[in-house]
């Protein structure tokens, strides 16, 4: 038992890893925004068009990642999203037009399409069941960690340097990751799960039934209204601080910041909830309902600057207690052989929404609309209620 735990702990932190690196890119670029606008001179559409077409390419490649794991295995498709994840870091770096920062969203939404479903894959594959929800746990917080390390790393890199330095020194941060998970690449090995018929064709058919089922196109929908409050806050949320509160832009930062700690401690919190619940349903209805409450409250600028710190620690917390319970909530939907084409598909609506908004954001702030950011947050995560409350009419028996 000692060595299974052993065993599943050097698991689950090899893959939160790798994961929080995932959430570091993905908004390392973002955080600098206000300075490469300057810069590039470019408008905050543009650099919004370079984020949507980022999720695009991961949303469309996720899925296409989630067969691959399945067929090829984990660990050899996250190497080779990590590759061009920190390929993708390096060229924004080095970028002197806008036409080289639309390249690397290119490679950077490639890289970032295998996370999911190959984190997914590996923790379903190698963690006991016991765990489980730990692990999702630690999986989430990991996310949120690397979201809230990149806004202050970019300030402290920006500070002592260029916003260039601060992408060149993300890329070489990815390169030492994939070091650490080469060097305990025995860790991360998740054999391929699928089974092959012998000329494919009820492989096919089956795959298709079981992404088109109600349960999983639900998760699906699920994901795309979350991601709307994603890109808001975690890509336009000091912008729209700014605007909106007329609040520095340290405060802002630091407002996002806690945003994202907050979140990470609330999927801390969420592993202890989802462990002695079945009601998953119930408990990422409750969250998703203050988180959107705690947003409204945001966009209406009833409480001055200063307590933004404290309302985006609070939405975080609301939200991200949510998290283990939503994952488990996709494993109760997802079959047997079929773990990371159902996690590839379901978690690339976070991209398909990521990929419609960023422009729409983009546009309300450079026409000064600020408040409008923060209110279709509550409206897009209100509507996540409504799928949650429906999915365990249409869940087989928990496995």
């Amino acid at each position: 038992m000692e060595q299974t735990l052993k065993t599943d702990i050097r698991t689950i932190s090899l893959v939160a890893l790798a994961h929080g690196l995932s959430h570091f890119f993905q908004i390392a670029t973002a955080v600098v925004f206000p300075l490469i606008k300057d810069d590039l001179e470019v408008s905050y559409v543009a650099l919004g068009a370079t984020v949507a077409l980022f999720y695009s390419v991961s949303g469309i490649f996720q899925t296409v990642a989630g067969f691959a794991v399945d067929r090829y295995g984990a660990r050899r498709v996250l190497f080779c999203g990590l590759a061009l994840s920190v390929t993708g870091a390096l060229l924004a770096g080095l970028a002197q037009n806008y036409g080289t920062l639309v390249a690397a969203a290119l490679l950077g939404g490639l890289g970032n399409s295998v996370f999911h479903p190959c984190d997914f894959s590996i923790l379903n594959a190698r963690v006991g069941k016991q765990r489980l929800a730990h692990a999702f746990s630690w999986h989430g917080i990991a996310g949120f960690l690397g979201y809230a390390a990149a806004p202050a790393y970019a300030i402290a890199m920006v500070s002592a340097a260029d916003w260039r330095a601060a992408l060149l020194g993300a890329a070489a941060i990815g390169a030492l990751v994939i070091v650490v998970l080469a060097a305990c690449r025995d860790n991360i090995h998740a054999a391929p799960a699928e089974q092959h018929s012998e000329d494919g064709r009820s492989s096919v058919l089956a795959d298709a039934r079981i992404l088109a089922s109600v349960p999983v196109l639900m998760c699906f929908g699920y994901f795309i209204l979350v991601s709307v409050g994603f890109i808001a806050i975690t890509t336009f949320g000091v912008a729209t601080m700014i605007a909106l509160y007329g609040a520095s832009a340290s405060l802002a930062a630091a407002a996002l910041t806690a945003y994202l700690l907050g979140a990470a401690a609330g999927i801390f919190s969420g592993g202890f909830v989802a462990a002695r619940t079945s009601r998953h349903d119930l408990v990422a209805a409750s969250g998703m309902a203050i988180s959107a409450g705690m947003v409204f409250v945001l966009g209406a600028a009833w409480l001055p600057a200063a307590s933004l710190p404290l309302l985006f620690a609070a939405t975080g917390f609301a939200g991200g207690i949510t998290g283990p319970s939503r994952d488990l909530i996709v494993r109760a939907t997802t079959p047997p052989g079929s773990t990371g084409k159902i996690y590839g598909f379901v978690y690339s609506g976070l991209d398909v929404g990521s990929m419609l908004t960023p422009v729409y954001f983009g546009w309300l702030l450079d026409r000064g609309m600020a408040a409008a950011v923060f209110f279709t947050v509550v409206v897009s995560t209100a509507l996540t209620i409504t799928t949650v409350l429906q999915l365990p009419r249409f869940q087989p028996q928990p496995r």
